[in-house]
């Protein structure tokens, strides 16, 4: 699937006043969702925090934790109304887009293994399953492992130049 626009869509930071709204997108989502006050301490934080609009509508938001050469998707969500038709790659790549504007390396994320659909974007994407997080996830009945998975950056000339330059 493509990444291209839908018309009338838009990336653009998260703001405070969106919070209520991404809230409800995660709410309609996860059985174990974040709290708006998790929301409200990573744009505290400086985390990089974007959502996905058409018009005054949110279709999803994303999380990236930049910093130490590494970044870390911590959270990444399209609204279920508005999934399956590329929102979510577009918020991916917009999302590592920024890791490599913060000139890390690698960009890690972790999803419970009964996402098969995020698991297939992730792939291919180009992440690679580097290992597990036994009872990572709250579940149903006690907990889920997550699969920790890995992206890595190489610089846009594709070079294996190491250390990257400055």
């Amino acid at each position: 699937m493509s990444a291209r626009p839908a018309p009338g869509t838009q990336v653009r930071p998260m703001k405070q006043l969106d919070i209520d709204a991404v809230a409800a997108i995660e709410n309609r989502s996860y059985v174990f969702p974040w709290t708006p006050g998790i929301f409200r301490d990573c744009l505290r934080a400086g985390h990089q925090c974007w959502v996905l609009e058409a018009g005054t509508q949110l279709l999803g938001y994303g999380v990236l934790s930049a910093a130490a050469g590494e970044a870390h998707i911590l959270n990444i969500c399209i609204a279920p109304e508005y999934q399956g038709r590329g929102h979510g790659r577009r918020l991916l790549r917009r999302l590592v887009d920024l890791a490599r504007w913060h000139k890390v390396q690698q960009v890690f994320l972790e999803v419970r293994p009964s996402n098969p659909a995020a698991i297939a974007l992730y792939r291919d994407e180009g992440f690679n399953e580097i290992g597990q997080r036994p009872n990572y996830y709250p579940a149903a009945k006690g907990r889920e492992d997550a699969i920790v998975m890995a992206l890595e950056l190489l610089p846009p000339d594709g070079s294996l130049q190491w250390p990257p330059p400055d």
